[in-house]
């Protein structure tokens, strides 16, 4: 499954991965391999994003500043304001503030 996350500034993150949850409008949800198309809005929060091949790494800012952490080597974390999540044919795309 393949993950893009774009801001206004500049894409934050663009690989394959294994799963991510997001932040809905109606509370956090998670996408795997496969899932049913969905378009949704999402609210401020943490974009959790479950890889095997990367560092934890924590993203403070929609400016890219990462923060290396050893407590989970298989987490990515973005935080964001708002944005809206588009899921199709394993491809997902953040639009994220």
């Amino acid at each position: 499954m393949y993950l893009e996350i774009v801001s206004p500034e500049a894409t934050l993150f663009s690989s394959e991965i294994d799963s991510v949850v997001v932040p809905g409008i109606s509370g956090e949800f998670q996408l795997l391999k496969d899932h049913a198309p969905v378009i949704s809005l999402l609210t401020e929060g943490i974009i959790k994003i479950h890889t095997h091949t990367q560092s934890h790494l924590d993203f403070d800012n929609l400016h890219g500043t990462i923060v290396a952490h050893n407590d989970d080597d298989k987490i990515l974390t973005v935080k964001i304001n708002s944005g809206t999540i588009e899921s199709r044919d394993n491809k997902i795309i953040v639009l994220a503030d």
